[in-house]
């Protein structure tokens, strides 16, 4: 049979389809897009050091004043609140049965010191009478031993004198600090036992005052070997000055020193404590107050400031940045990054000048591929740095 026209025409549409398929198969695929990044360029520079910490204000100094007699309150005198000095008097006790008892104790000790008298001139006699056998050994022997006898009694009279002189001298109750009073816990009438020890009122010094600091165990052991290197001096010139943000975000406007990092970590928190010192003329810092505190601890030389999001640390925690090179490619770069500023990380090491890290784009950037550098953010500042 002859083929026809018709099926002519299907052969030369199928030869058609082949070839264009063939031809097809053999055409390149077109390339991926370059990945587009954004970089800041690295800029080093001299980076002032601070380390803030969050803590409470707590007085130098606390004084409970409590009753040291039993007795009757006569008096209160002093106002609550108010600026007292060490030794003024705040509380009045009533004084009458203690000075009764000093007078007791006087006239007991005037009756053994007469007895001493008459015992050492009855010993004396018979020692002179002993000489010549006017008198037995054995009474001159107890004449003896009555003379010891009253010189212990009249000094355990003049301890009795001195108990009943001090007992009335606590019947004055003062303050044992320099210091602001607060409110009275008694009033005038009430009645106060030595033995229970009651609490009458509280004396604190707020000036200066303590600032007690929290930082992690981390950051005290770096603290500890500033200190120990000297780049942190805690006494003499140069030491490290301490600047104080309160509550409602103001700066307190005096200065402080830094007096000691504590020796124990809680292991509760996993932090260690900081006291710092602060003079407190107009007693703004009252103690409990909440604050953060900005220890300058130097500079740092020759570092650069990385945004945070450029930096990632790997599975042993090292610290890495992508770099891109002059040549658009892209390479892993160990860094030494410890201290943080903000949103930026401090850098001593890994980093050169004019260098360029990827900031944005991060995850479509791959080490060894090759990248296009698009506008990102200004060049890096250098602030304040803290820890």
């Amino acid at each position: 049979m002859s083929p026809t026209a018709k099926d002519f025409a299907c052969v030369a549409s199928a030869l058609f389809v082949a070839c264009a398929a063939g031809c097809g198969a053999d055409a390149p695929s077109p390339l991926p897009p370059t990945p587009e990044v954004a970089v800041v360029t690295v800029r080093k520079a001299t980076v002032p050091v601070t380390m803030e910490l969050s803590g409470r204000t707590a007085p130098v100094a606390v004084a409970q004043v409590r009753g040291r007699v039993d007795g009757i309150v006569l008096a209160r005198h002093f106002k609550e609140g108010a600026e007292v000095r060490a030794s003024q008097r705040l509380f009045q006790i009533d004084p009458a049965p203690y000075r009764a008892a000093l007078a007791s104790a006087s006239a007991t000790l005037a009756r053994a010191r007469a007895s001493l008298a008459a015992a050492t001139a009855l010993a004396e006699r018979y020692r002179i009478l002993l000489g010549g056998n006017g008198v037995a050994q054995q009474d001159y022997d107890n004449a003896v031993a009555a003379q010891g006898q009253a010189a212990a009694d009249v000094a355990a009279g003049e301890a009795a004198v001195q108990t009943a002189r001090i007992n009335l001298g606590y019947t004055d109750v003062t303050s044992p600090i320099n210091g602001r009073i607060g409110p009275s816990v008694v009033t005038q009438g009430a009645y106060v036992q030595a033995s229970a020890a009651t609490l009458m009122a509280t004396v604190q010094q707020l000036d200066p005052i303590y600032v007690d600091l929290n930082q992690s165990s981390v950051q005290g052991l770096q603290l500890r070997r500033d200190v120990a290197s000297g780049k942190l001096k805690l006494n003499g010139p140069g030491r490290a000055k301490v600047t104080l943000l309160l509550e409602d975000g103001k700066q307190y406007p005096l200065a402080g020193t830094l007096q000691f990092t504590d020796v124990t970590v809680d292991p509760a928190t996993g932090t260690v404590t900081v006291r710092a010192l602060f003079p407190n003329p107009d007693a703004l810092l009252l103690p409990g107050m909440f604050v953060r505190a900005r220890i300058d601890e130097g500079t740092n030389d020759n570092v650069a400031l990385v945004p945070q999001v450029a930096v990632s640390r790997t599975a042993s925690g090292q610290a890495t940045a992508l770099v891109v090179g002059p040549d658009g490619k892209v390479s892993v770069r160990p860094i030494v990054a410890s201290r943080t500023s903000g949103s930026d990380w401090v850098v001593e090491g890994g980093l050169d000048d004019g260098e360029k890290v990827i900031v944005a784009g991060v995850q479509k950037a791959r080490p060894g591929a090759t990248v296009k550098i698009v506008e990102g953010p200004a060049d890096l500042p250098a602030p304040v740095a803290s820890n």
